[in-house]
């Protein structure tokens, strides 16, 4: 059972009630992120992720990992292109001093010099492995090249020149514009008393809001086709491809889900079967959706054999096309639609994808989520509809890519 609650300052409190579990899984989603920030400060939102652990008025860095573990409990956070979220997972008789945690980072962090000075270089290290890792480097650029240089054209971690010079009043000055109650939505979901989550959520967190009212949102640049590369001295050649999709709020979602699932989604999926069961061009391929709250892509990532290159792209392109001039078998269309469906299902046996699954949709579509009502909408998608849908988004003639590897050369395409 679902129950959402809005206080007159702005905040939503979604709280899923699941009988029969241990746990809980209590969230505080910030719709903030990389995409959101200007060119001074790209990756303040991930950084003071980072810093939110590292004290506060009554409990220091330590004390917060040490009272977590005492209760064992866990607690972590994580900043994507369009949302900061801090959460904890416990036995349901802890969700009072999980959400005290929770209440504490997230309003009283002091932000004291020395610790974040200390961790400036643990997110700097963080950069430096991403840079390390070719597969990221060729997804950050892939975005740089679609979206440019504002909203999701910016890597969440930001430069590293912007990470040093970083101070407690950038911190402040941020959280003041975006950390509002109108720009939150904490989640629960798990085993809990409902009414006494909602004490909880009252005595912690409605009152202690500094400021009601969130800054405008940046607004992203359209997407843009075109051709990007990074010279690194490297064995393979990171290949990926993205064409403009649909925004998390589109009704054809579910539609597009299947039918990425069929391209690019699995062991049986069609680029999987060409191009490494078939021609052996490479190790990982797979495709994706990311759906953002005013636009969306569809994304392919392949890391092949620098030497077959152009080869292993002119061999996705081609599979891209068919896929979209012939569309989807019967046979395909059913296999997607079930893994569709059972990868839906499977999260809700699990408490901290739940509470993701219902606070983000509050947190982006301001709606309650509805677990019945979702499985009819997967249910009532049709093979004209994918078809439909894959006929418009995997058109070739909208294609930006970007490769890493140690050539000079942009690829052609």
């Amino acid at each position: 059972m679902i129950y959402l609650k809005t206080y007159k300052n702005g905040l939503r409190l979604i709280l899923n009630k699941i009988d029969g579990l241990l746990s809980v899984t209590a969230g505080v989603l910030v719709k903030t992120g990389s995409a959101n920030e200007s060119d001074t400060e790209n990756g303040i939102s991930h950084f003071i992720e980072h810093n939110l652990f590292k004290g506060t008025k009554k409990r220091s860095s330590f004390e917060i990992s040490d009272f977590i573990d005492g209760i064992g409990a866990q607690i972590n956070a994580f900043t994507s292109k369009e949302m900061t979220c801090y959460y904890t997972k416990s036995t349901s008789d802890r969700l009072c001093d999980s959400l005290d945690v929770l209440s504490d980072i997230f309003f009283n962090s002091q932000f004291i010099t020395e610790e974040l000075e200390k961790e400036k270089g643990v997110v700097i290290e963080e950069i430096n492995m991403c840079e390390d890792t070719p597969e990221d480097v060729c997804m950050d650029l892939l975005a740089k090249t679609c979206y440019g240089d504002i909203g999701l054209g910016k890597t969440i971690l930001g430069p590293a020149e912007n990470i040093k010079r970083f101070t407690k009043k950038d911190i402040e000055d941020y959280m003041a514009k975006y950390y509002t109650a109108d720009n939150v939505v904490i989640s629960i979901a798990g085993n809990f008393d409902v009414k006494e989550a909602e004490k909880m959520v009252e005595d912690m967190f409605v009152e202690n809001f500094r400021n009601e009212k969130s800054a405008s949102q940046i607004v992203n640049l359209p997407f843009k086709k075109g051709v990007g590369h990074k010279c690194k001295k490297i064995e393979q050649s990171h290949v990926a491809f993205a064409l403009p999709a649909i925004s998390v709020e589109d009704d054809r979602v579910d539609a597009l889900s299947i039918a990425n699932t069929v391209l690019g989604g699995g062991m049986s999926s069609r680029l999987f079967q060409k191009i490494r069961e078939e021609m052996g061009l490479a190790y990982s391929i797979y495709s994706y959706c990311s759906t953002y709250k005013d636009c969306g892509t569809a994304e392919i990532y392949a890391g092949v054999n620098s030497k077959l290159k152009q080869d292993a792209v002119n061999t996705i392109i081609d599979e891209v096309q068919k896929f979209s001039s012939s569309g989807l078998t019967k046979k395909e269309f059913e296999r997607g639609k079930q893994q569709v469906k059972s990868a839906f299902v499977f999260g809700q046996e699990n408490t901290s994808s739940q509470m993701l699954v219902v606070g983000k949709y509050l947190l982006f579509r301001n709606k309650k989520f509805d677990f019945a009502q979702r499985i009819s909408q997967i249910d009532a998608v049709t093979i004209d509809d994918v078809n439909a849908i894959s006929k418009e988004i995997y058109n070739i003639d909208k294609l930006s890519v970007a490769t890493v590897d140690a050539g000079k050369s942009k690829i052609k395409i």
